[in-house]
């Protein structure tokens, strides 16, 4: 999709600092210079930079029931199994104990997703290494099997916060590289697929305009059917990408992130039917919340930018809406590709900078 895949890479770098945000801090800074040839090597770069930062804190212990057999009591005693032990002549008590320990879940998926990458070959040694040296203070953690890992029970509380950004990078590794063999050995895919570097690209541009446009309201905003008798049942969720809003004034962005921003049909370009069709609904569907207020409500299709030679780079003036479609060059040096962005709410919202 891009002509130089250094400045690819680089590039997801940046929009895993938006999208995870806590990349933004300064103790990620050296990775945001360093040149990655292998989407591998980011990566690990910055889960073993993760890593290493939580080590300094501490990893995360809690908890975790124990049953142990012991010459003394320690927290109460399992009866059937002590009396099992007295008729085989052990002088030994089956005790149940709870125990501060490391090997809870969020260290096991840390655990595991670097031994999946200690086992690629395509990750240089020097990141191999310090994931290695960190894997030292996990002697006491257990590897789970990455397919049964349940993603969406994970939850987060105030001892653990530190964890959520190091979780979400393991899950964009083995969910979204993640691939079996026949013999049953897991084993990295090439490359993100489609799907997920669309979820990372929408949540990047979601992030960057809220972090450097505070004058806006950011969102990712559900819009209501505008039903005549009220009832919505059974109507699908209306749910945008990116919502911005200035008083009465909004831009509502599709991001897409495909390999082809075209469909074909006898040889004539057109633009996906599907996407124009939605961003339609959205923007009419919005803007009829409004009713008699002076208002102003467009939309954007936002396509990351391919290799084709058409690109689509179109404005329609549609029932009294603005419905554009644009690409986003992500081929080209960051400060380019956030000028890009820029440029595109000072336009849509009359503001200077």
């Amino acid at each position: 999709m891009m002509k130089d895949k250094s400045i690819l890479i680089n590039n997801i770098y940046h929009m895993l600092a938006y999208a995870f945000q806590t990349l933004n801090q300064e103790k990620y800074e050296d990775l945001a210079v360093e040149s990655f040839d292998e989407m591998y090597d980011l990566l690990a770069a910055i889960l073993a930079k993760g890593i290493g930062l939580q080590l300094k804190q501490g990893l995360y212990r809690e908890y975790i029931n124990c049953q142990e057999e012991l010459p003394v009591m320690r927290g109460k005693i399992n009866m059937s199994g002590t009396i099992k032990n007295r008729l085989a002549h052990k002088r030994v008590l089956a005790c149940e104990f709870d125990e501060l320990s490391e090997n809870n879940l969020y260290n096991q998926i840390l655990k595991t997703t670097v031994m999946l990458l200690l086992r690629n070959a395509k990750v240089k040694t020097k990141y191999k290494d310090d994931l290695k040296k960190e894997m030292l203070f996990f002697a006491n953690v257990d590897v789970l099997d990455p397919v049964l890992i349940k993603w969406s029970a994970i939850r987060f509380q105030r001892n653990n916060q530190t964890y959520r950004m190091l979780i979400s990078i393991c899950q964009l590794i083995v969910e979204g590289m993640l691939i079996t063999t026949e013999a049953g050995e897991y084993r990295l895919a090439s490359f993100v697929d489609e799907q997920r570097m669309c979820r990372l690209y929408e949540k990047f541009i979601l992030e960057y305009y809220s972090r450097h446009y505070p004058e806006l309201s950011v969102s990712a905003a559900q819009i209501s059917w505008d039903v005549d008798d009220g009832i919505r049942t059974m109507l699908p969720v209306m749910q945008s990408d990116i919502h911005l809003q200035k008083d009465n004034t909004v831009l509502i962005i599709d991001a897409k992130y495909y390999s082809h921003t075209t469909q074909t049909w006898f040889d004539k370009h057109t633009l996906h039917s599907n996407n124009m069709y939605q961003i339609f609904t959205y923007v009419k569907n919005r803007d009829y919340e409004f009713g008699d207020k002076e208002h102003k409500v467009s939309g954007m299709l936002l396509y990351a930018k391919t290799e084709e030679e058409i690109q689509p780079d179109n404005v329609y003036q549609m029932h009294g809406n603005q419905i554009s479609v644009r690409t986003l060059d992500l081929n080209l040096p960051f400060t380019e590709i956030a000028g890009q962005l820029n440029s595109i709410v000072e336009l849509h919202f009359d503001l200077v900078r």
